[in-house]
């Protein structure tokens, strides 16, 4: 169970990285378009807010999974590392899948509701707003399916949970 979650955001993860490249072109493009030709375009900005606003919330298992989330360690950096990792699995257990869960189910709503409204921006353009509401519901399934794998690391002693995100080689 703890591959099959890791794959998935970990797969989730480097698909979307590449809406990192789409993201730059649109706003490459609206720049361009706004400064060079004095023509802005009426839907840029509000694309490159959405597409950022999808690829930041989608990421959250992700980086769960590489442990890139902001952690105190405050209490936990002078325990024995039975202890941390005991405090840590309470900390998943009180803290984290509770949140994730009502997370995960308010953003389900969330999401189904604008689907069920077609909801859409407002402007000149009006671009379609429930799929981004969906990626929430989407992401934060993600997110607490990554809690799971990773309170079981912990129980089941797995180390694999205590590597951090590897730095890219841009070489």
């Amino acid at each position: 169970m703890i591959s099959v979650i890791d794959w998935i955001n970990e797969t989730v993860g480097r698909v979307l990285s590449l809406i990192a490249g789409v993201f730059a072109v649109i706003i490459i493009y609206d720049v361009f378009m706004r400064y060079v030709m004095v023509r802005p375009t009426p839907w840029g900005f509000d694309m490159t807010k959405m597409l950022y606003g999808f690829y930041f919330v989608m990421l959250g298992g992700y980086a769960l999974r590489h442990q890139a989330h902001v952690k105190v360690d405050l209490l936990t950096a002078t325990m024995r590392p039975a202890m941390r990792r005991w405090t840590e699995v309470a900390g998943y257990i009180i803290f984290f899948l509770p949140f994730s869960l009502v997370f995960m189910l308010y953003s389900w709503q969330f999401g189904l509701r604008a689907l069920a409204q077609m909801e859409r921006t407002y402007g000149a353009v009006q671009l379609p707003v429930y799929p981004l509401k969906l990626a929430m519901g989407v992401a934060a399934t993600l997110l607490f399916i990554q809690g799971i794998s990773e309170l079981l690391k912990l129980v089941l002693h797995r180390t694999d949970h205590l590597e951090p995100m590897e730095p890219l080689d841009v070489h």
